[in-house]
């Protein structure tokens, strides 16, 4: 399970968390990862779809570990729009979960940007924006 830390000062973007990704931001704040699963063909895939991107059938959801390594990351230096601006510099990887032929991106939290390295461990966390909804975070473990 991941840590769910409760934001109440949230000051962002807020997601809709409508569609595809309905399921997937309610879990989030329950502490689980999902990713979607094809009954059909068995294919796994992230970002939250209505279809299977391999067969076309509709996807169900798996919960995953919340664990995985930086696969890439960039690092943002200059955004500063509010509220981002004040976070500068700041990382966002693309993370290869552990026990899932899947990459998820996120902002990388807990460690300086110029420490980020390919194939640091990494452990997912969520930040609850409103009640029942999350967005998840990596840090390093």
């Amino acid at each position: 399970m991941m840590e769910v830390v409760r934001d109440r000062q949230w000051d962002r973007p807020t997601p809709a968390g409508e569609g595809e990704f309905g399921p997937w931001f309610e879990a989030c704040a329950q502490g689980r990862l999902l990713i979607q699963r094809c009954d059909a063909c068995g294919h796994r895939q992230w970002y939250p779809r209505a279809v299977c991107t391999k067969c076309a059938a509709t996807p169900a959801w798996e919960e995953v570990s919340h664990r995985g390594t930086v696969y890439t990351f960039t690092i943002i230096r200059q955004y500063h729009a509010k509220p981002f601006g004040g976070e500068l510099p700041y990382c966002v990887a693309m993370v290869d979960l552990d026990d899932a032929p899947v990459r998820m991106f996120g902002t990388l939290t807990g460690i300086a940007v110029d420490d980020v390295r390919v194939d640091l461990p990494v452990e997912a966390y969520a930040v609850e924006y409103t009640p029942g909804r999350a967005v998840p975070y990596w840090r390093p473990i």
